[in-house]
This record gives C-alpha cells, structure tokens and sequence, in this order.
C-alpha cells in the first residue's frame, strides 16, 4: 500500500476493524434474505505526510450509491450549525447579491438553503441522487457530480468562479484527496475563501472515538496532513477554528496560493503546535489507538451482554454510520439489541448493514419501553435526550459507548 497523497510507502498500523458492508448501506426488507458484501476496514497513517488513511478495497461508487440515506436537515441542530455559519460568512467575506457560492457535498440543501435566502447565487454539487433530489425540492440548483479539477474547470467555464466553498464532512469522504483539493484551487476566484469543515483526528484519538471509522470515510484528517496537503494543490491555509460537531472538529479557511489575500492568522500556527505536542509525528500515536477500540467493543459488549442476563430490554436511537461501526466490530445482533429509532423515513423499515438490527419509528420505542437506550449518534447526544426525555417515565436510562460505557442518570 502506498500513502493516497504522497506515494509514501512508511505506512503504520492505526486502525483494524475486521469486516463490515459498507455502514450508510441499509438493507431493505425485500433483501433481508439475501447477502452483503462485506470489505475490511483497515486504516493506516503515512509517516512522510501524516495522512491517516483506508487501506481501498472498492471504488467510491459502491459507497455512494443513488440510495444514499444519510441526509442532513434531520439534524435541527446541524440546521442552527449551517444557518450560523452562513450569516458569519456573509459578514465576515462581505458577500451579497453578487457573489457566488458553491457547497461541495450539497447533501439535501441544509446549508445552502441559507444562502439562497439571502438573495445569493448558490449551486450545490452533490453526487448522491436521494439527497440531490431533495435539495432540489428546495429550490436549490445542483450539479449531480463528484467534484475534482475536471468538474471545477467545468464550472468556471459555466460562469461559477466561487466567492466561497464550503465544504462540510466531505473532505474525509474522497478518495483521490490530491483530485479533489485542486478542484478548490481551481474553482475559486482570485480572493475567494474555500472552507472545509472535518472531525479533528486529535479529538478521534483522545476520546477513543474508533466508531467514526468507515469505509466512507477515506481519510482521518490533522491540520499537519491537510496544510501539506492543500499546499501541494494550490491551496494556502489562512485561519482555522475548532467546533464541537462529530466529536470534536476543524474549520479550516483556505486560499488559492498564488493569490494569498487574506493575512494568516496565528491560530494555524498554535492548532499545529498543538498537534506536534500531542505526539503526531511519532508512530506511536497512531499504533496505540487499536487497544482503545478494542477497549470500548469489550465494554459495549459486557454491557448488553449484562442487560440481557438482567433481563433489561434495550434498543437504540439514531441508525448512523457511527452505529453500524460500533454494532459489526461488537458482533451485536437483534438478540442483544432488539432494535433502533431512527426519524429518517428513508431508513425506516431497513435493516441496519451487517447486523440486521431493524430500524424504525419512534413510536416503537414508545410501545417497547425499554429500560435503556443506547444513543449511537453520541455526537447529538444533548439533542436526543431532549427529544427522547419522556423515556424517564418508565423508568429508562439512556446509554453511550464512546469514550467509554456511560448510563446516564
């Protein structure tokens, strides 16, 4: 295996998952009967760049498929996430009637519902046609596509030079890392601002946070991969925040390089000190983390085991990507975990990949009581035990895995 990035071939062992299908594809009752393929999921990190990285078994296609079921606006929080980032952006770069704006990962127009409000030109390219479809119930326009430096010189050619990028949860998502950053590069005006949201690999490694793993997810990403990264594709990173979604994650702001417009802030030089003094440039950071996997499995697996011998009914909230991970690396079936609510009507009915868990509506849960519910989705954890409080009435407990097994008063 060589580095997807740099060609290196000092790859160390970061991540052994065994097994699984691929975690955003559900299984429909109709083929309940019928196989899955299942690939490994095994990571490793390139000592020469950084870059933490899936070892490929499968083109991206077979990931993102036309029935893609993750779609964003399910989120109210994630919805307050985009509508704030699209007013501090308009503030902070002056955008308005004339500018242009182009979302990579357009997902079902969460984000770029926002700009079009404000009377701003805004296209999204997205290459899943089930939320494509929804975003363009929104009004939205879309370019059913994935995005490198062919579909951006495309773009530039149409009239759709960017004023801004965003770029939220899919940087992780491609394979061809090196493709697809240059496509920013390319698309970009002169001063135009690409931003990239990602989960920080310095919060995956600290909370033990091995279930955002998945075969979706090509790469685990550090500001000392990326800045190299982005600046062997004509990219210069500017400023950076952190920000709490998905455990814990980056906002990266970039420019073209050739341009550098924008004054570079000293954040970029303390979150890369920071992540030096962490121990990112030394093997053992990356070859510890496997224990800390094991470890959460272990105690997942006691736990239901527990439950079951207690004679506790357990189910599950939230059919993430996240959950699939945790359920196929556990071994978890509907014996141990009778089922999962999902508010999704795309997923409800489905099965759950690999495990066969079967996913459905809240009111099961309402029926079924259940003395504990594992929230799989520990990311939204505060907003799902808002909405599931009514839980409490008989008796039940919610429950998280990551870091580490916590039933929650």
């Amino acid at each position: 295996m060589k580095c997807r990035h740099c060609q290196g071939e000092h790859l160390v062992p970061f991540l052994d998952l065994g097994s699984s299908p691929p975690s955003n594809s559900y299984v429909s009752q109709a083929d309940r009967d019928k196989p899955e393929l299942w690939y490994p999921l095994v990571i490793r990190a390139c000592m020469d760049c950084l870059l933490v990285q899936t070892e490929d078994f499968a083109e991206r296609e077979v990931f993102f498929s036309e029935n893609y079921a993750y779609f964003s606006s399910f989120s109210s929080s994630w919805l307050n996430h985009a509508r704030t980032y699209v007013a501090d952006m308009t503030a902070r770069f002056g955008l308005g009637e004339a500018s242009r704006v182009v979302e990579v990962a357009a997902n079902d127009g969460y984000l770029l519902q926002y700009v079009k409000e404000r009377g701003i030109a805004c296209l999204g390219v997205e290459p899943t046609a089930s939320t494509a479809a929804a975003a363009r119930q929104k009004g939205i326009e879309i370019r059913e596509d994935f995005f490198g430096v062919a579909l951006a010189r495309a773009l530039v050619e149409e009239g759709w030079s960017a004023d801004l990028t965003a770029a939220n949860n899919v940087l992780a998502h491609v394979p061809d890392i090196n493709d697809f950053v240059a496509g920013f590069a390319t698309v970009l005006k002169p001063s135009g601002v690409a931003t990239f949201e990602f989960p920080h690999l310095l919060n995956m490694v600290a909370e033990a946070q091995f279930d955002t793993a998945y075969h979706e997810h090509y790469s685990y990403l550090s500001l000392l991969a990326v800045t190299r990264i982005f600046a062997a594709n004509g990219l210069h990173v500017f400023d950076v925040e952190t920000t709490p979604w998905h455990g814990g994650s980056l906002r990266v702001f970039a420019q073209r390089a050739d341009t550098k417009t924008h004054a570079e802030s000293p954040r970029v030089a303390a979150m890369l000190e920071r992540e030096i003094a962490a121990g990112m440039r030394e093997p053992r950071y990356y070859t510890a983390f496997q224990k800390e996997a094991q470890r959460v499995r272990n105690d997942f697996l006691s736990f239901l085991i527990g439950c079951q011998r207690e004679g506790l009914k357990v189910a599950a909230y939230g059919a993430a990507a996240k959950g699939n991970t945790l359920m196929n690396f556990a071994g978890v079936k509907p014996d141990l975990l009778s089922l999962v609510v999902d508010r999704n009507p795309a997923k409800q009915g489905m099965l759950m990949p690999g495990s066969r868990i079967p996913i459905t509506d809240e009111q099961s849960l309402k029926d079924l009581k259940p003395e504990r519910v594992v929230i799989l989705p520990w990311n939204l954890q505060s907003e799902i035990k808002a909405q599931l409080s009514y839980i409490s009435d008989w008796g039940g407990k919610f429950v998280t895995a990551v870091p580490r097994l916590t039933v929650h008063p």
